[in-house]
């Protein structure tokens, strides 16, 4: 049962790394630091995107709009913090 609360972890630990990977990223490409005509850039973008965007999506849903500020990616980073305090809090089932 450790194995399994590992994975969990890594799991976690990687949707954030990608999650702030991609909001970096689009950061960058707003302030024309990156550009998507760079073959490499557009595949790591379109990548991440389609990646995210499924998460994104049922966040956006429920989120009111917020006039061109996109807070889905601060959410899910909240929500996956938590999944990692609920973990840990309650890793002694997983031994």
């Amino acid at each position: 049962m450790q194995s399994l609360f590992q994975i969990l972890m890594l799991i976690l630990d990687i949707l954030w790394f990608f999650i702030i990977a991609h909001v970096i990223m689009s950061w960058l490409i707003n302030f024309q630091v990156l550009n998507l005509r760079q073959q490499f850039v557009a595949q790591v973008w379109y990548g991440l995107n389609r990646l995210l965007e499924p998460i994104y999506g049922r966040v956006r849903r429920i989120l009111p709009p917020m006039s061109g500020i996109d807070l889905a990616p601060l959410v899910v980073l909240v929500a996956v913090y938590a999944l990692r305090i609920v973990l840990i809090n309650n890793a002694a089932a997983f031994y």
